[in-house]
């Protein structure tokens, strides 16, 4: 029997996530990637795995990269397929990888973007400024700048954190990153004292505040089914769930406004509010507070093996691109100051 693609790809994903533990994060790009691959394959008249050849996948990387696609985003595009390909193999959908061959773009070595001191502190002060105990919000968001900042984390992984993963003593978190290795990150006096309001005010309130909407919802379904039972209508027992479909997470350490687990998109936004303002181009989201924070410690001393550690970088080149942009920092500063420059 032929698999079709669109089944194969379901197949793939579940495998993934479920066998293979992938982050939430690279299940998504998974996901998107070969929606979009599935979709031109149908365009091709391409259904069974068995015709998904090499040339239909670099028919698809063409198209992409005649949309304007930036290089990095058809490397990842590349390593979907190969990564595709290979469980194809591995499954005996087909006998062999027909990604093994195809190569992707160079990416072009873009510097990351980068706070100055002067910025970082100011978009802190002004965080911990608003930080109000009646409005627990505030004192969740002035913590996750506080540790986003002072422990370098990825978002998916500032969004994993679980309260029992928080050492205050210590002050340490236990993170899970890529390929579910975990590691023990420290965090600074200031992150400590804005968790430590979070977690004494802010996160009780945010619990609360989930729990009494649940508690209305449900008095509501109730009813709205008996006056339903009561016109002679079946089958209207509430459906949605938990205070509106989203359950209450007792575990997360860091709760959206219903209580469930913060999600990325929340802070993405929350990120680029406050660093809207600020001088200098580039990206605004949460990763330019990692790219910050491991500029910072190198430019402060730290050495580069400690920095990977902490950033959980499998590979060490990944944690060089930081010297560089400290060593574009001087050279920027050189040519401004030096008379002779």
């Amino acid at each position: 029997m032929q698999v079709t693609v669109d089944l194969a790809v379901d197949r793939f994903l579940s495998a993934v996530e479920l066998e293979y533990g992938y982050s939430e994060h690279t299940v998504r790009a998974y996901r998107r990637d070969l929606v979009d691959f599935v979709a031109y394959a149908e365009e091709q008249g391409v259904s069974s795995v068995n015709a998904c050849n090499i040339e239909v996948m670099r028919g698809w990387l063409w198209a992409r990269q005649q949309r304007g696609l930036a290089s990095a985003t058809l490397a990842r595009n590349v390593a979907t397929l190969k990564s595709f390909g290979a469980w194809l193999e591995r499954t005996r959908l087909v006998p062999g990888n027909p990604a093994s061959r195809l190569r992707a773009p160079k990416a072009s070595r873009e510097l990351p973007r980068v706070l100055a001191d002067e910025q970082m502190s100011r978009v802190l002060e002004r965080v911990a400024r608003r930080a109000d105990p009646d409005r627990p919000e505030t004192l969740r968001d002035h913590a996750v700048l506080e540790l986003l900042y002072a422990s370098a984390l990825r978002v998916s992984e500032l969004c994993a954190l679980t309260v029992a993963g928080v050492d205050r003593r210590e002050r340490t978190v236990r993170v899970l990153g890529k390929g579910n290795k975990e590691r023990i990150v420290p965090f600074g006096v200031p992150a400590a004292h804005a968790l430590e309001a979070y977690l004494n005010h802010g996160r009780p309130q945010l619990l609360v505040r989930a729990s009494n909407a649940q508690t209305r919802q449900v008095s509501a379904s109730a009813a709205d089914s008996g006056e339903r039972s009561i016109a002679g209508e079946k089958g209207a027992v509430g459906r949605s769930g938990a205070a509106g479909g989203h359950e209450i997470s007792v575990q997360s350490l860091f709760l959206g406004n219903r209580g469930g687990r913060l999600t990325t998109n929340a802070i993405y936004r929350m990120v680029a509010r406050e660093l809207k303002g600020e001088p200098g181009g580039g990206p605004k989201g949460p990763h330019t507070l990692r790219h910050t924070a491991a500029t910072h410690l190198l430019n402060g001393g730290a050495d580069l093996r400690v920095v990977q550690e902490m950033l959980g970088h499998s590979s060490l080149s990944s944690t060089q691109v930081y010297t560089h942009v400290s060593t574009e920092r001087l050279a920027q500063s050189y040519r401004r100051a030096h008379p002779r420059a």
